[in-house]
């Protein structure tokens, strides 16, 4: 067993110390604001325009309505890239997230049948993607978005080794 590492549960091996937690990259951030930006704004633009031909100018106030979403949800988005976190434990892997309703998953290595990096053509070109984890109850997949490829393909060679150990004693 590891002691002391960066990775795990701390210097005693024992499951009641608070694992390390690792929080997602702010590029999973930009690519999430920026995807808000531009379609919101691109409907607010278009709102604006069609009320104002077709309603006239006081109607294009209106527009005014996706920028206050936009707003809002640049501050929300913020919260929920703070929620995520996951941390490597010596037996299963937790993943903690949700700002009003916090949900933490915990996923035994013995259990993965699969791990999984995926990436989107948005989330290559913001240089990201993402750790799926299935097992055999599917209740308990768990993804990891936003993660530096490196990152990602590093965590699932270490889940995938760490599977096939915890599960050769089953």
């Amino acid at each position: 067993m590891e002691t002391g590492s960066a990775r795990g549960t701390g210097t005693t091996g024992d499951e009641a110390a608070e694992p390390v937690w690792t929080g997602l990259p702010p590029g999973l951030l930009r690519m999430r604001r920026l995807l808000l930006v531009v379609w919101l704004g691109l409907i607010a633009l278009a709102l604006g325009l069609l009320l104002g031909l077709l309603a006239g100018p006081g109607w294009a106030a209106f527009a005014l309505l996706p920028l206050t979403l936009m707003a809002w949800g640049w501050v929300l988005l913020g919260r929920n890239w703070r929620s995520w976190r996951y941390a490597e434990r010596a037996d299963d892997l937790l993943i903690s997230r949700g700002v009003l309703w916090r949900e933490e998953t915990v996923v035994p290595y013995g259990r993965m049948q699969l791990v999984e990096v995926t990436s989107g053509p948005v989330e290559r070109h913001f240089g990201l993607a993402s750790v799926q984890l299935h097992t055999a109850a599917a209740a308990t997949d768990a993804t990891i978005p936003g993660l530096d490829p490196a990152e990602a393909e590093r965590l699932r060679d270490r889940l995938t080794e760490l599977g096939e150990a915890r599960s050769a004693g089953l």
